[in-house]
């Protein structure tokens, strides 16, 4: 057998099981508030900054536009953010959380710390994952 190809010498497997299984932690938090993670993780950039580019919100996401822009269009639908088009330069496109969007923060308050009760890892032991795993993001940019 080649050593190679087993399952269990990949590393991107765990770190794509893990994801799936943190991701989900969110569900039955988020589920009432009739967002999905990928809205959620807009909601936490725009209440960190009022305004974004899609482009901004593209990088600090992981996320190309085409994956984005139907969650953007779906949050504006329902009432949370607004998006236009730049008068200097129409390629870029401003998403603004309104009222109801910046609403949702208090909603979504607890979130972290009940996600975090989830997951049994100690304070040193988080520190050290979070960093391990911006460290490979950061290597693995195109």
């Amino acid at each position: 057998m080649d050593e190679a190809l087993l399952l269990d010498n990949q590393l991107c497997f765990p770190l794509y099981a893990c994801a799936r299984r943190v991701v989900g932690k969110y569900t039955p938090f988020l589920k009432p508030l009739n967002l999905t993670y990928t809205q959620y993780i807009v909601f936490l950039v725009l209440w960190e900054q009022k305004t974004a580019s899609v482009r901004e919100l593209c990088r600090r996401l992981y996320l190309d536009s085409g994956t984005l822009t139907p969650v953007l269009k779906k949050m504006e639908s329902e009432g949370y953010l607004t998006r236009e088009r730049s008068a200097e330069d129409e390629r870029v496109v401003t998403v603004s959380l309104t009222e109801a969007g910046l609403a949702m923060k208090e909603k979504a308050r607890d979130i972290p710390m009940k996600v975090g009760a989830c997951l049994k890892l100690g304070e040193e032991e988080a520190k050290m994952l979070y960093m391990l795993l911006y460290q490979v993001l950061k290597e693995t940019e195109d």
